[in-house]
């Protein structure tokens, strides 16, 4: 039976995850996998939290060099977030020939070719399935279960905490701020969300998980981001009263003018498998050329679902020798060959807040004709005396048609103000 050595720097709420699984299933794994797997040490600043989850006061260490120079460490784990001092740590581990097992999506997306170069020195591994969708094994159907298609989209609610706030402003007819303090109350969103909220932690992801579905790196410059700050809760009623579902989504598309990766708030029809996620869990849709649709759905985050991801990464690199590295030019700005979409087409949801005058809506129709964007659909809503809201719903149209549009519409006299803008996905 093979030994493995373990290390895990930050026990936190994942660090605490992993070495519950670790410890409480050690049996488990030398039955199932043949493995006897034994948490060697852990870098923990807060001693007594590391003592409270049964870690021997001796396993405890208290610097990074106790852990790399450590021969009894065969994998690092690396739970503790940000860049620093993470990037640092796991440098060393890696050029102290430990193999490296990490959930930090900022510290990979950000330096994904600098680790990977110093692995590939080491020939150890450098797992990552946990820095993507939690517990849901999307880098593994991405490496081992899709070979045989070239992806042509992948598309996924791949945060949360923004599901949570869009589910809960949905359901409770709340607005953002309501919604938000419900879910730092809960403990799915930071006293800062801002990385969520914002997009970054989604940008992150999907800046991975299409490096992978395309076989070529994709930087987090290459990724447009938008966060849900700016939706109202009008906007959702609205868009659900007219068939759509509103999700925060990661969006990766093979198309004929190059990769079009995004993330940004979007309507999806009710029916769509993704609109039925709610609260805290994450999906992920892939459609491959061979396959067809593929869709995974699980926890995003926690303990127990992101610890899962790990310990199947830790017992991945110890089965086996060959390690996996990224099949594609893996600089640090990525393959100067590969051609990104600048100006995306998509459909479009504007609500428009004007005065109710009559020709209002024909000089509306006409910028959107003199954008050459087609409209689909158009609704007229109640709102104050002597105003009305108008929705428009677009047919295909460029970004930067419709934002030219956007700004023309905004200089009409008759147009009080734009109130929502928000593309679809059908």
């Amino acid at each position: 039976m093979k030994k493995v050595g373990v290390a895990i720097l930050g026990l936190g709420v994942v660090g605490g995850g992993v070495y519950e699984i670790l410890t409480e299933k050690k049996e488990y794994f030398k039955k199932t996998q043949n493995l006897d797997i034994t948490v060697e040490t852990v870098l923990e600043k807060n001693v007594e939290r590391a003592l409270a989850r049964g870690v021997n006061k001796s396993n405890i260490a208290s610097n990074i060099e106790e852990v790399v120079s450590n021969p009894n460490v065969d994998i690092v784990v690396e739970v503790m977030g940000g860049t620093e001092p993470a990037r640092t740590f796991v440098l060393k581990a890696l050029m102290s020939g430990k193999s490296v097992v990490t959930s930090n999506k900022e510290l990979f997306a950000k330096h994904w070719s600098e680790l990977e170069e110093e692995a590939k020195k080491m020939n150890v591994a450098l797992m990552f399935e946990a820095s993507c969708v939690g517990g849901v094994p999307i880098i593994r159907v991405l490496q081992d279960g899709m070979q045989a298609n070239e992806i042509q989209s992948i598309k996924g609610i791949i945060n949360g905490t923004t599901n949570y706030i869009l589910t809960k402003m949905a359901e409770n007819d709340a607005d953002y701020e309501t919604a938000l303090k419900e879910a730092q109350k809960l403990g799915y969103a930071e006293f800062n969300p801002t990385a969520d909220v914002e997009g970054f932690d989604a940008t992150y992801k999907i800046s991975i998980l299409s490096s992978l579905a395309f076989n070529s790196k994709v930087c987090i410059e290459n990724v447009y981001r938008e966060g849900i700050t700016g939706i109202d809760k009008e906007d959702i009623a609205y868009g659900k009263s007219m068939g759509y579902t509103l999700k925060l989504l990661g969006i990766g598309k093979r198309t004929d003018g190059g990769i079009d990766v995004r993330v940004h708030p979007t309507f999806v029809k009710n029916d769509d498998p993704l609109a039925s996620v709610n609260d805290s869990f994450n999906a992920v849709h892939l459609v491959g050329d061979s396959v067809g649709e593929i869709m995974l759905y699980g926890r995003g985050a926690g303990a127990l679902p992101t610890g899962s991801a790990i310990v199947s990464d830790v017992i991945f690199a110890a089965k086996h020798s060959e390690n996996y590295y990224a099949p594609f030019k893996n600089n640090e700005k990525g393959n100067k060959e590969t051609k990104f979409v600048s100006d995306f087409v998509s459909k479009y949801y504007i609500r428009l807040c004007v005065k109710d005058e009559a020709g209002v809506l024909a000089k509306i129709s006409g910028q959107f004709a003199k954008g050459d964007i087609s409209i689909k659909e158009v609704k007229q809503m109640t709102s104050a005396e002597s105003l009305a809201e108008i929705i428009v719903i677009t047919h295909p149209a460029y970004e930067s048609a419709m934002k030219k549009t956007i700004e023309k519409l905004t200089a009409l006299d008759e147009v009080v103000e734009i109130k929502g803008f928000i593309r679809i996905e059908e």
